[in-house]
């Protein structure tokens, strides 16, 4: 099948970007080229509030250079979307009839309500947040959402971005004074939306500022896992990373780890703006998206095919994403998470092994993926699994969700769990690493009832006394290799209920 690609191009205030995608076999749309330019267009804006024909120039050269990137693929679609400064211009017939004129490409303005949307979508069908409150903070403006249980209830543009507030302060650091009224006057607009206060949800940011601030704060603690989307942060985090870099001399601000030079006079404003908000909201937290409006734009696109802009299940969307890119095996797949509930569901209800529901959703959701290291290496699989699933981006995944998930899916003995879990033994009590060990044996012990993938163990049973638990595994065939497997890798499960386990192989 030819691959299909789909572009988008973003004509924001501070960045224009372009984004290709290409269309996996799962129908998602996977990122494949990023091109970012500075244009700061919103410099460019005269007091007449209309586009100087220089910003005009800048625009179009800026689209014809992206024209040479898009000529070197066979794509579906472009669609190319402008914002905040076009959306304000008051030539923007004539900004759209030049551009238009000059590349070929047809400009949609959207309008604010259409901007403040797709950040929305983009959140809810990329992440486990079901109620909150989205901030997109641009050149320009600030588009803010609130949603709960998935569906978009409020949304607002604030005709402020990061280039405009930045005015408030006379030199790139600004004084105690300036940041003292910068910090008033963003309470004073926050406040004019009654929906905003006190909501007591998460505030999921999107957008470039909202992306250096994660990676300053991640360099600032070393932090060991890799990507950004979903990483949370509190309100000390945020308050930490604004006094760290009001505390810089100008020279030192362009050079801090994980910060753009394009952004290094516009990232203190646009960190005021959400801690004001993350303040007003009483969030419980901050959370990043790196999806955000062009995401949403495409959402939109795919939802013609599926009928509904929301996916019915980000989390269930993404693992099957996987399964399909590391050529997983489905019907092994299904037949593991059988035995594997029978068994858990046995240690469970006879308290063999402390348990409850939110352990099964974990075990649940590693048992999906436990295989997928041997797409690299079948001879160190474990440490490929739980490479690929500790540090690539899992849809509806938090960070240290995403970590339980490695640790039990790569489960293989103690040594290696130790091995993996090291670098993040502070995240988890005592309790908690115990428990994901328990997890990873009881996983790893019923894939080895399926060590040769032909479903030969097709009953599970059990029977405990005071000095063992006995299993008894009913086969339609010969199950040799399965019966080696399991009896080489019981004695995890054997420290985890602290009894014997004597394996019974019973041929019908």
């Amino acid at each position: 099948m030819k691959k299909q690609y789909y572009a988008i191009i973003d004509i924001g205030s501070n960045t224009m970007r372009l984004v290709i995608y290409l269309r996996e076999k799962g129908g998602k749309l996977k990122e494949v080229e990023n091109v970012k330019a500075v244009a700061r267009l919103r410099t460019f804006l005269n007091d007449d509030n209309t586009l100087t024909q220089s910003g005009i120039d800048r625009l179009v050269s800026t689209l014809q250079s992206f024209q040479d990137v898009l000529a070197t693929y066979h794509l579906q679609e472009v669609v190319c979307v402008a914002t905040a400064t076009i959306r304000q211009a008051d030539n923007k017939e004539e900004i759209v009839q030049q551009a238009e004129a000059k590349t070929g490409m047809t400009l949609r303005i959207l309008t604010e309500k259409e901007e403040a949307y797709y950040g929305y979508l983009a959140v809810v069908n990329s992440t486990s947040v079901t109620t909150g409150i989205t901030v997109d903070i641009g050149g320009g403006s600030t588009e803010v959402t609130y949603f709960e249980d998935r569906e978009l209830i409020e949304a607002h543009s604030f005709p402020f971005g990061a280039l405009t507030l930045k005015e408030f302060f006379s030199k790139p650091i600004p004084t105690e004074a300036e940041l003292k009224e910068l910090r008033h006057y963003l309470a004073e607009q926050f406040s004019t939306l009654p929906w905003l206060c006190n909501k007591e949800v998460p505030l999921v940011a999107i957008g470039g500022s909202a992306r250096n601030l994660v990676q300053i704060d991640q360099n600032l603690k070393e932090y060991p896992l890799a990507g950004q989307h979903q990483y949370k942060m509190y309100d000390t985090d945020i308050k930490q990373v604004s006094n760290y870099l009001t505390t810089l001399k100008p020279d030192k601000l362009s050079k801090v780890e994980g910060l753009s030079k394009d952004r290094a006079d516009i990232i203190i404003p646009a960190i005021e703006v959400f801690h004001s908000l993350y303040q007003i909201i009483q969030a419980d937290c901050f959370i990043l998206s790196r999806k955000g409006l062009r995401d949403g734009v495409f959402f939109e696109q795919l939802s013609k095919e599926i009928g509904s802009v929301l996916f019915p299940n980000v989390l269930e969307d993404s693992i099957q994403e996987l399964i399909t890119d590391y050529n997983l095996d489905t019907k092994q797949i299904v037949h593991v998470q059988y035995l594997t509930r029978k068994l858990f569901q046995y240690l469970k209800e006879n308290s063999l092994i402390h348990l409850d529901k939110q352990d099964w959703k974990l075990l649940k959701r590693a048992s999906y993926l436990c295989n997928l290291g041997e797409y690299i290496d079948a001879e160190a699989s474990a440490q490929h699994t739980f490479y690929l699933l500790a540090n690539r981006t899992i849809d509806g995944l938090m960070h240290k969700d995403r970590l339980r998930i490695a640790l039990i899916a790569s489960y293989k003995n103690k040594t290696i769990f130790k091995q993996f879990i090291r670098p993040y033994k502070s995240w988890f009590l005592k309790e908690e690493r115990k428990k994901l060990k328990h997890l990873g044996s009881i996983l790893k012990f019923c894939y080895c009832l399926d060590a040769t993938r032909r479903q030969v163990v097709k009953e599970i049973t059990f029977d405990h006394h005071k000095e063992a638990l006995v299993i008894e595994l009913h086969c339609n065939g010969d199950a040799a290799p399965e019966e080696y497997q399991s009896e080489k890798q019981k004695k995890h499960l054997e420290k985890a209920i602290k009894k014997e386990v004597i394996l019974r192989f019973l041929t019908s």
